[in-house]
């Protein structure tokens, strides 16, 4: 074909198929899903693959996405993470050692699940530096949470769990003229959510029940440095651990799950398209190819397509997973469902192949001497093209389906970031029975909206590429 044919050809196809308003969303989804694979690494981190197996030890657990709070009576707390630049900015000098004041704005019907002063580096050559950390609250009340808290190398620091917070905390409500019931004091030294009684009401439910206390609060942190000992910011952060994250919440690891709805975008379209290919260029060969030799040549092969057919596929790469070793890596999982995806395409290619090997231009291919191959190759198989493409598209939510479902089985690659492994890590942890709506709806919908968009486009091209649909 020449050039200028084929731009005809082309311009002709589009004209066709702008009339196909389904096909254009499916091509304006399609566009959208190709963007956000391609630029995973600059919409979240190019280190998500490397570290999604890990726990995000800055994150908060299994919290709901910031824009709850716009549809609850409830305001949760939003994570926030002070470090950098913005944390030397509130470091002082002092005689012995250093000072940081740091001030939180609690607007929040539930206040930060945790406050943790972490990477803060202690060089114990001489005495261990110690930290001592208090809040001013909004009622004018001060407290020491912490108390020469000695330390070296790296420190993790939670305030919201440490043992000498909660006694602190308890002693300074005491000291306020609150009785608290001896047999109840245990229990509150050992499970009380401390940040809740820093940031609410004091009153005698302050325990019990801690009512929110909205205002500014002004934490001040001492950093006490002996003598021949040192003391590094330059990787330390403090963090007010939020009851919301970011705009998909996070899972048990405190993984931040849009980033893996991004980055599994990659896989999917990946597998889904590959398998898709591979499934129908093999089926439309072994159609046409069965059609054409015909005889003893199409039952042995039509024979073993049906063999195929009757074997579920589904069953056959859960035992292939085990046989793998409880995983598939993602290579395998391409090979495994392109084995058993052509078969039903191999039919039909068949069936519109023995028309086609009955038309004139085939007999005089033949009588002019052209071999088994060429025949085939340039005369049939073109002719099955309209049919391959639209079935390519149509073919791509099956692979994506599959490829989930061994994943949610636990059976797909630990090491990729795929939609169907943050389905099984959901239904593992019980995010449904839970309530953790957004670890399971979003890569749900993801799964959908995927296979949505290649049915649109699939739709699209059968009704432009068929002339019998086309009338319809």
């Amino acid at each position: 074909m020449r050039w200028v044919d084929f731009k005809q050809s082309l311009s002709e196809f589009w004209s066709d198929f702008k009339r196909q308003k389904s096909g254009l969303l499916g091509i304006g989804l399609l566009i959208l899903f190709i963007f956000t694979a391609v630029a995973a690494p600059v919409l979240t981190s190019p280190d998500i693959p490397d570290k999604w197996q890990e726990f995000w030890l800055d994150n908060p657990k299994n919290v709901p996405p910031v824009w709850v709070n716009a549809f609850s009576g409830e305001k949760k707390a939003a994570h926030l993470i002070i470090e950098g630049e913005a944390l030397q900015k509130l470091i002082t000098e002092t005689d012995s050692g250093y000072r940081i004041e740091v001030t939180y704005n609690n607007e929040y019907d539930v206040p930060p699940q945790d406050i943790v002063i972490k990477d803060l580096v202690g060089n114990a050559d001489g005495g261990k530096p110690s930290i001592t950390v208090m809040v001013e609250r909004p009622d004018g009340r001060e407290v020491t949470l912490i108390e020469n808290y000695k330390f070296s190398g790296k420190i993790v620091l939670q305030l919201g769990t440490h043992p000498q917070v909660r006694a602190n905390l308890i002693n300074w409500i005491k000291s306020e003229g609150i009785q608290i019931d001896p047999l109840q004091e245990f229990q509150y030294r050992t499970l009380m959510d401390a940040t809740k009684v820093i940031f609410g009401k004091f009153n005698e439910n302050i325990l019990e029940h801690p009512e929110p206390l909205k205002g500014t609060y002004k934490f001040t942190i001492l950093v006490n440095v002996p003598e021949g000992t040192s003391v590094s910011f330059d990787d330390a952060r403090i963090i007010f651990t939020g009851r919301t994250y970011g705009w998909l919440g996070t899972d048990f690891k405190g993984r931040d799950l849009l980033s893996g709805i991004i980055w599994g975008s990659r896989v999917s379209l990946v597998i889904g398209i590959s398998v898709a290919v591979v499934s129908v260029l093999i089926g439309i060969f072994y159609g046409v190819t069965s059609a054409y030799l015909g005889g003893w040549k199409d039952e042995i092969m039509m024979r073993f397509q049906e063999f195929m057919a009757s074997i579920p596929s589904l069953p056959i790469l859960i035992l292939m997973g085990a046989y793998f070793g409880g995983h598939i890596a993602l290579w395998q999982i391409v090979v495994l469902l392109a084995i058993f995806g052509w078969v039903g395409i191999a039919r039909v290619a068949r069936s519109m192949a023995l028309q086609i090997k009955e038309q004139t231009y085939v007999e005089a291919a033949k009588v002019l001497g052209a071999g088994t191959g060429r025949i085939i190759f340039k005369h049939m198989v073109p002719q099955l093209l309209p049919y391959a493409f639209a079935q390519m598209a149509l073919s791509v939510p099956g692979a994506v389906l599959s490829e989930a479902s061994l994943s949610y089985l636990g059976l797909g690659d630990p090491t990729a970031v795929t939609w169907g492994q943050i389905l099984h890590d959901a239904q593992t942890a019980g995010a449904a029975v839970n309530g953790y709506w957004w670890w399971v709806i979003p890569p749900g919908l993801a799964i959908a909206l995927v296979g949505l968009t290649f049915v649109l486009i699939g739709t699209a091209l059968d009704r432009v590429l068929n002339p019998r649909l086309r009338r319809l």
